[in-house]
């Protein structure tokens, strides 16, 4: 133990922060799964347990094994990276998977293990650290939009149409973050307007020709509708089932909530160990349970603009806010969704929602923090060991 101690680098704080969010996450998993466990394991809620257990611990190891690289590799690996994720999502799209009648298709089966895994999650990753790459790499050169199209926007544009039909709130939440990378890569404002329109005109011609056809697209077009609709109405309807739900268990949890695995709504509320976690943990932990995570979002976002700021590359700075922020963010409308202030996105909270794919693919991106944090450790002890007079007296022997 002492020896994995002595190897992790990079920003303790952020170690210990997503350490402390994953040790939070197991009391309200173990709770919100049980009516999954009957549902699915006959009634054994202690197989939920070792789940999540199994799907935080190889998460853990990938976030360990990441910050061990040299972030200067991720260039690289990004390249080669995007078309696989292409290929990834073409195969996830062409499985036509429909639930309810809507297209969801966002899993491909992993052979061997038959486990499942959600593609777009890590196409997000991805893209992010090759949006960070292309920026960093232009940073010195005039930037001309016609030039930027091929070789940044294209994989964009590519990437986003096919997560769109299945994901539209990860197809938004995407091209919000790239919008948001490109600015900060200094990015010409006016070429943003451009994309921006471009990206509108886009959404608006698929929900025309969604419109027009009686398949699972429309069923899916149908339902984004319903949940803007319902979100601005401020009428109670069958729809709203989730959210008032959500609602009744914060209602009931008030300042110090009823006590862990004393929740009742989650017998009622679909989705409560992943898209609405946030409502049980309130419930069972009150408002104070609510703030205390939300407060460790917000100091994992310190971090992240800390580590980013000290990197020594352009690269370095991009890659730390291309894969951060979109970690903090997707908490936030987690929390958001919960209190009614968004839609119903289906959104999970990162390390804390059950499910595989969302764990492994937050710590593979704070594993990247962590190999750019290491790597300002490891100058910063060079520049210590040149100023030391022994070091100098050394090497002058």
């Amino acid at each position: 133990m002492e020896n994995i101690f002595k190897n992790i680098k990079g920003d303790r704080l952020i170690w210990a922060i997503v350490a402390l969010l994953a040790i939070l996450s197991f009391l309200p998993v173990y709770s919100a799964a049980s009516d999954l466990a009957y549902s699915k394991y006959d009634g054994n809620t202690f197989i939920a347990f070792v789940k999540h257990f199994m799907h935080l611990f190889l998460g853990f190891a990938i976030m360990y094994g990441v910050h061990k690289i040299p972030y200067r590799y991720f260039k690289g690996l990004s390249l080669v990276m995007i078309p696989v994720v292409l290929v990834l999502l073409v195969i996830t799209m062409l499985q036509g998977t429909v639930m309810g009648g809507a297209s969801a298709s966002r899993w491909i089966k992993i052979p061997i293990v038959g486990m499942s895994f959600q593609t777009s999650t890590l196409a997000f990753v991805v893209l992010m650290v090759y949006v960070a790459r292309y920026m960093s790499k232009i940073k010195d050169q005039t930037i001309t939009f016609k030039a930027s199209i091929l070789p940044l926007w294209l994989p964009v544009f590519m990437v986003l149409g096919l997560i769109l039909p299945s994901n539209f709130s990860t197809a938004a939440i995407m091209f919000l973050m790239v919008m948001i990378l490109v600015f900060l890569g200094g990015y010409p404002i006016r070429y943003l307007g451009v994309i921006l329109g471009i990206g509108l005109v886009a959404l608006v011609f698929f929900v025309m020709v969604a419109k027009l056809t009686t398949g699972p697209l429309h069923v899916k077009v149908t339902t984004w509708e319903n949940r803007i609709k319902n979100f601005s109405n401020n009428e109670d309807t069958q729809a709203d089932y989730q959210i008032e739900k959500a609602k009744v268990a914060i209602a009931s949890g008030q300042i110090w909530g009823v006590g862990p695995g004393k929740s009742v709504q989650k017998h009622a509320l679909p989705q409560s160990s992943s898209d609405f976690i946030f409502a049980i943990i309130i419930e069972e932990y009150g408002l104070l349970g609510g703030l205390a995570i939300m407060i460790l979002y917000m100091w994992l976002l310190f971090r992240i603009v800390i580590v980013s700021q000290k990197s020594d590359t352009i690269f370095g700075k991009l890659l730390v806010l291309g894969v951060g922020l979109p970690i903090v963010f997707q908490a936030l409308i987690n929390m958001a969704v919960a209190v009614e202030l968004f839609p119903v996105t289906g959104q999970t909270l990162p390390l804390i929602s059950s499910g595989g794919t969302s764990i492994w693919m937050t710590c593979l991106a704070i594993g990247i923090i962590l190999s750019v944090s290491a790597k300002r450790e490891e100058i910063k002890e060079q520049e210590i060991n040149e100023d030391n007079p022994l070091e100098i007296l050394s090497e002058a022997i």
